[in-house]
């Protein structure tokens, strides 16, 4: 450039075609002047029509309203069960309930462990009842807790009594939810429906107490026929029992 010669000033037409970029570097600015506010803004503004309407406010309270009936439902049922578990115990003195307060983590159908012991009264082979029918046997006391051997479990050995055909049998525990009944005749002419009860001859347990229905009978086993038996109580959803605790000797 010739010396004294003034430096080319850009056109007005060149200036005005780069407008875009012009508005971007200003729209830039505000942002950083504003700290983001200006985004924050137009964004609520483009969003807008797309905020929860009346019908989609009132689905909402709907569900929360749902959502507390449910919750009030719900401790009233904890409620009454507390109030029943009460009343059982003052009406029965040689009966001790006891909440659930661990399962067996290998299977729910081998073992429990309640939260009370030999300071309320429990002895090794108590019998343990549950809503519905018998549970199990104590299988272990310490001071505070007591370990309940399911029907269910391998090691259960219990007599009972099929009354409509008045067949005797053992029940037995085979690891699964459903024990086994295995029958002491070859013909006890018992059908899927019979009730079960603990035996009238029985010493572990009180006779007569319900045990379960029979669900299924195997006519081909050896040496006499078995039948699988579901119990009364259901067992997998069981979170408290009553105790059938042995009158205390009295001392000579």
């Amino acid at each position: 450039m010739p010396f004294g010669r003034l430096p080319r000033v850009p056109s007005l037409q060149r200036v005005i075609q780069a407008w875009p970029w012009w508005l971007l570097l200003l729209a830039l600015v505000g942002v950083r002047l504003s700290k983001g506010a200006m985004l924050t803004d137009a964004y609520a503004l483009l969003s807008r029509p797309f905020w929860p309407g009346t019908a989609q406010r009132e689905w909402l309270q709907s569900a929360q309203q749902l959502d507390q009936r449910s919750r009030l439902a719900h401790l009233e049922q904890d409620n009454q069960r507390l109030r029943t578990l009460l009343g059982l115990q003052r009406a029965n003195p040689q009966e001790v309930t006891a909440t659930v307060i661990s399962r067996e983590p290998e299977g729910w159908w081998k073992q429990l462990v309640l939260g009370a012991g030999e300071l309320q009264g429990i002895r090794l082979g108590d019998a343990v009842v549950g809503p519905g029918g018998l549970v199990g046997r104590v299988a272990s006391v310490t001071p505070t807790t007591a370990r309940v051997a399911l029907l269910t479990d391998s090691s259960s050995r219990i007599g009972v009594w099929v009354g409509r055909t008045q067949s005797m049998g053992l029940l037995t525990g085979v690891n699964g939810s459903r024990p086994e009944l295995r029958f002491l005749v070859k013909d006890p002419q018992v059908r899927p429906g019979d009730v079960v009860v603990t035996s009238p001859a029985s010493t572990l347990v009180p006779p007569g107490m319900s045990v379960g229905v029979i669900q299924s009978v195997d006519d081909k086993a050896v040496p006499a026929p078995t039948a699988m038996v579901q119990l009364s109580a259901p067992v997998e959803a069981i979170d408290w029992v009553q105790v059938l605790v042995q009158p205390r000797q009295a001392a000579p």
